[in-house]
């Protein structure tokens, strides 16, 4: 059974690729606006900015990367809803195949193309200036930390693909993931927010993971932050992956 199921896996992820090269644009489109952002920050507002950093960039970089993620997992819910209206999932389920591999084949889609969206990111910050002295396991450790977030964040966004009335609903649920790294630590410090906004702001998910990697990439001791950053991810991967199984299971009896 495990063997049929990662043998399926396996096919229908590459059913999903195929589908990627050929509309790159999607991929292109998603590293756009976060590279603009970190563009818009960097040379416009950075001057105005306090942010303690040497380099705005490098203060700046960890909440690109995130807001990155964030919007390549529009896609993930915008592919998953054309699959449901298309009939393929009926067609599917008339077939001898593990049902949960259609699921795992978009999520490992998504996986690959964020990355591609993550690293076109990082060679532009490179670009601008962008530094780290963080060694192979410190790099490894930003790379965990992402690849548990889009994983959380991927099966959030399967959600909506499945239960969305249409293609604008399918994908209108990343928007407030998006701009959710803007009301953290991740552009400005927490400190020079007014009382109630403060208060959000360090107490939200992003902050906490936008503090581990940037504590990571400028080797400073990232104590109990990085733990509280890796519960929140699993936390909402957890409850993610529940809500989407129990749609999914609805959806196909």
């Amino acid at each position: 059974m495990t063997s049929h199921f990662f043998g399926d896996t396996a096919v229908l992820t590459r059913r999903s690729l195929r589908h990627i090269t050929r509309s790159l644009d999607t991929i292109i489109t998603t590293a756009i606006m976060p590279i603009a952002f970190m563009l818009l920050f960097v040379y416009v507002f950075g001057g105005a900015i306090n942010s303690g950093s040497k380099s705005y960039v490098d203060y700046l970089l960890p909440g690109i990367l995130l807001i990155t993620v964030a919007s390549g997992i529009s896609y993930t819910a915008f592919r998953l809803f054309l699959d449901m209206k298309s009939g393929i999932f009926e067609r599917f389920q008339s077939m001898p195949i593990a049902r949960s591999s259609v699921l795992w084949a978009h999520v490992l889609t998504s996986l690959v193309a964020n990355l591609i969206s993550v690293v076109a990111v990082l060679l532009v910050a490179l670009l601008m200036g962008f530094r780290s002295s963080a060694g192979l396991a410190a790099w490894l450790a930003v790379a965990g930390i992402l690849l548990l977030f889009t994983l959380a964040l991927t099966w959030i966004a399967v959600i909506p693909g499945l239960t969305a009335k249409s293609v604008d609903g399918a994908s209108a649920f990343s928007y407030p993931l998006i701009f959710l790294p803007f009301i953290s630590s991740a552009f400005v410090p927490t400190a020079t927010m007014p009382g109630p906004v403060r208060a959000f702001a360090e107490h939200q998910p992003v902050t906490l993971i936008v503090n581990a990697i940037r504590d990571l990439f400028t080797q400073r001791p990232v104590g109990t932050g990085i733990w509280l950053a890796l519960a929140w991810c699993v936390g909402i991967l957890v409850v993610a992956y529940a809500f989407a199984m129990v749609t999914f299971r609805r959806k196909i009896s």
